[in-house]
């Protein structure tokens, strides 16, 4: 029993993120399609999802200072909760009072805002759920991992087949309640005793000042500087496949919401299982090579896959294998900032590295949106493949790269992969 007991804190967070996560696919698959049929546009879908990838990075960058002060287990909860009820606003009004583009866009940041602070919260109790359990936290930050990339493989498909056999609003009411059901999980296993011991050296100052501390701390860190530059270019990348080209190509040319689902799902599947071999034999590869190699077959296959326009199947093995690569990306990045980051500014490190890297979402979803309207979809997958091979080959050049396979020193642990699309 008292194992049992033990081990509650971690189940609850493992749990409660993958359900969380899970309802945040549905929403991927669901809202652009939704959009585009009530639309016809690429333009319109791609400043819907620039419209939901602001409020991640201003949640990221602002919300962390407010994790830290009302406690990671509150702020988790809370961020469901709220994300749960506007997320259910959205069919509630469509099917009374109507729902006007503006108002859907209102809805979407809403929902957004506290999404990544509540993310955040989970990761920065990480630490303590492990110790409680007698995890190791290499293990336990896996296991974390491998639950996000599980929502994936889960959730995409089975959106994809409730927006095709139900529609998208149906799917969004859905959402709303997993939003629940992880606030709920999260509040009956995660016990309020749960928390980071105190600082030795603690703030003592306002909001601001706290903020400052933690993007001071970000950048006296060249390493953790190059890390955001890079996924911050990368994320802006993935932003135009994931948030318009791929919608749209599913739409037009591979059947739909199903193919849409799938292939995420089978990017999500193959993420989950190189996270899983990454967690056992990670620590044995050279970081900087894995890290570019990783890298290079996530990111360019995909667009490359979608132009070339082989049969379904050939894209979902394409999708899959750069999955299983992508999987070892978050898990390689998180223990970057397992060995720099105190225990103390978790959330506000934290909150600041996931909002520096998901800046380039916002732009990539308004930029692809335009870009394919003006001139087709191959064009702009053609070339945003190219992009993303040449800028993940720029940790070869070395710099501050070179001091990722440094030996660990676990003095100062602290979860939290860093944030890829």
């Amino acid at each position: 029993m008292t194992k049992t007991r033990h081990r509650a804190p971690l189940v609850g967070l493992l749990v409660g993120h993958a359900v969380s996560l899970t309802g945040n696919m549905l929403t991927l698959i669901a809202l652009p399609l939704y959009v585009l049929a009530e639309t016809g546009s690429p333009a319109a879908t791609g400043l819907t999802g620039a419209v939901a990838a602001v409020p991640m990075v201003l949640g990221g960058a602002l919300g962390g200072v407010l994790v830290d002060r009302i406690g990671y287990r509150r702020a988790s909860v809370l961020a469901d909760v709220v994300s749960g009820l506007t997320v259910a606003a959205v069919p509630l009004l469509d099917v009374t009072v109507g729902l006007p583009f503006w108002a859907l866009l209102g809805l979407v940041f809403a929902s957004g805002l506290l999404d990544t602070p509540g993310q955040t919260a989970r990761n920065a109790l990480l630490p303590e759920a492990a110790t409680a359990a007698g995890v190791p936290l290499e293990r336990a930050v896996g296991w974390y991992e491998a639950s996000e990339r599980g929502a994936r493989l889960i959730g995409a498909p089975v959106a994809g087949l409730l927006v095709a056999t139900l529609g998208a609003l149906p799917v969004l009411a859905l959402d709303a309640a997993t939003f629940a059901v992880s606030a709920l999980v999260v509040t009956v296993l995660v016990p309020r005793s749960l928390r980071p011991a105190p600082p030795t050296d603690p703030a003592g100052g306002g909001y601001w000042r706290d903020f400052a501390a933690g993007v001071r701390f970000l950048t006296r860190e060249p390493l953790l500087r190059a890390v955001v530059l890079l996924v911050l270019v990368t994320n802006f990348l993935d932003a135009t496949k994931s948030n318009v080209l791929l919608p749209v190509v599913a739409d037009r040319e591979l059947g739909g919401a199903t193919a849409f689902g799938l292939l995420v799902g089978a990017m999500g599947g193959g993420a989950l299982a190189g996270s899983l071999l990454f967690s056992a034999v990670g620590h044995r590869l050279p970081r900087r090579a894995t890290l570019v190699t990783a890298f290079a077959l996530a990111g360019a296959p995909p667009f490359w896959a979608l132009a070339a326009a082989p049969p379904l199947p050939w894209i979902v093995a394409v999708f899959a294998t750069s999955g299983f690569a992508a999987g070892a990306i978050n898990p390689l990045l998180g223990a970057v900032e397992l060995e720099r980051v105190p225990a103390h500014l978790r959330a506000r490190v934290f909150g600041v590295i996931g909002a520096g890297c998901w800046a380039g979402i916002p732009l990539g979803a308004l930029a692809a949106g335009v870009a394919a309207d003006r001139f087709g979809t191959t064009p702009v997958l053609l070339t945003v493949g190219c992009c993303y091979l040449l800028v993940v080959l720029t940790p070869l050049l070395g710099g501050p790269w070179r001091t990722m396979n440094r030996p660990i020193t676990p003095t100062r642990p602290a979860p939290t992969p860093t944030p890829v699309t």
